[in-house]
């Protein structure tokens, strides 16, 4: 087969054959087909697009380009969540101890920030000596010990989406329903999960700007979820405004940390309790999606969640005393304060905005060879529909690189829309689809 002709083929908005996408995959993979030959492939299909039958065969192509896990050792029903990713999007930190703590296995494999939303890789490594380049028997391992782990893509596993997955983020090719498809199901499914939770997310700060492109990924991932005979269960969260209050690596995890201890961050936890409680429900610890909520939150009051978050921690080589005590944690030399530059209710919060201006920060990349300061970001006190008067704190920045803050301070204010007239707050859970 010859690459350019391919490229073509898709450009001008013809069908590919399976042989023909497994052939392009297989060779990105060994090297044979360089970055900037598979970039021109993914554009052209970010911008022609592939059925149903090419996403299939793009998905199983990356799910077969390593190993697919066999946890039927793991007698209880498995349970993964995925989130398309959002600003301030923490969820995973907290509600895989939750359901593990359920009694829920979690076999969790998670990737690294993508353009301007935030990785859970990227945050579990800001704790110090969190490792998530675990071997697959420790895996396993963890799994039976522990009902709960945290990796990222090994070269064993989806090794094709670990590729694909960093030269997207600097191509302009994150959007893509077929390409999102590929790269959360080949992960997934190769994690040996019997049920996935999906949180799709949808509006400014979302990949799905539309509530119709959202659930058209949605059922895109029901889809290719159901063909392999799991069980899934999606649903669509607004991203409009920061999720919880803390953006950046570090500042996350802080903020998983006070909510696993008991405190109240009203839209994070709303959002948490109802993935985490689908999860307990799939994973068959309750009879309905109600009773997996109440049990998610029993799990938070009784301490078991934050207990199991510690033997997750500690499992992969982190210092749980930056946990215990969470000030302990090196702090950034700049930071700056922004205050409401008048009176008025926030009507609106361009999220895109304030993802990047989390990452020209210093908390995410421009380039897959960037490297994430773990100190920076912002912590986000604007919500949508609240009063704020003239020289209220609206945020607060944290950085080491002097030089950007104060373009970021104009940037975040500019993100800001207030009125006069009051505004209703946002409708968190937007649609749960079958």
């Amino acid at each position: 087969m010859n690459v350019p002709e391919i490229i073509r083929k898709k450009r001008d908005g013809k069908k590919l054959s399976i042989e023909e996408i497994g052939f392009m995959i297989s060779n990105y993979v060994n090297k044979q087909i360089p970055d900037y030959q598979f970039a021109a492939f993914l554009m052209a299909s970010f911008i022609r697009g592939m059925d149903k039958w090419e996403t299939s065969a793009f998905t199983s192509a990356m799910l077969f380009s390593g190993k697919v896990l066999d946890l039927s050792s793991i007698s209880d029903f498995k349970v993964d969540k995925h989130s398309t990713g959002g600003v301030g999007d923490k969820t995973s930190l907290i509600l895989a101890p939750i359901a593990a703590a359920a009694g829920v296995p979690v076999p969790m494999i998670s990737g690294r920030g993508l353009g301007h939303t935030g990785g859970t890789l990227d945050k579990l490594e800001s704790i110090p000596g969190f490792r998530t380049d675990l071997s697959l028997n420790k895996y396993k391992q963890a799994l039976r010990r522990h009902k709960a782990i945290l990796i990222g893509q090994t070269k064993d596993i989806a090794p094709a989406d670990k590729l694909i997955y960093a030269l997207r983020d600097v191509t302009g090719t994150i959007e893509s329903i077929p390409l999102i498809t590929g790269s959360i199901m080949s992960k997934k499914l190769a994690e040996g999960i019997d049920g996935l939770v999906l949180d799709v997310k949808t509006g400014s700060g979302a990949f799905m700007r539309t509530l119709k492109g959202s659930v058209e990924l949605a059922q895109s991932l029901i889809e290719t979820t159901k063909s392999f005979n799991k069980k899934v269960m999606a649903f669509i969260t607004d991203m409009n405004q920061p999720l919880g209050n803390y953006i950046g690596n570090w500042l996350e995890v802080y903020e998983s940390v006070k909510v696993l201890e008991g405190d109240e961050v009203e839209d994070l936890n709303e959002v948490t309790h109802n993935l985490s409680g689908a999860m307990i429900y799939l994973g068959g610890k309750a009879k309905s999606l109600k009773e997996g909520i109440s049990v998610s939150k029993e799990m938070i009051r009784s301490g078991k969640a934050y207990d199991k978050f510690k033997e997750i921690v500690e499992f992969q080589g982190g210092d749980f005393s930056y946990i215990n005590d969470l000030n302990k944690y090196k702090k950034p030399k700049y930071r700056l304060e922004i205050h409401a530059p008048s009176s008025g209710y926030v009507k609106m919060i361009d999220n895109y905005e304030i993802g990047m201006s989390a990452l020209e920060l210093g908390a995410g990349r421009k380039t897959k060879e960037d490297r994430i300061d773990p100190k920076a970001g912002l912590i986000f006190y604007a919500k949508i529909g609240q009063r704020y008067k003239k020289n209220d704190l609206l945020a607060e920045l944290f950085t080491d690189n002097k030089r950007v803050i104060e373009l970021i301070e104009k940037r975040v204010i500019n993100a800001i829309t207030l009125s006069k007239e009051k505004v209703n707050k946002p409708k968190l859970i937007k649609k749960i689809i079958k």
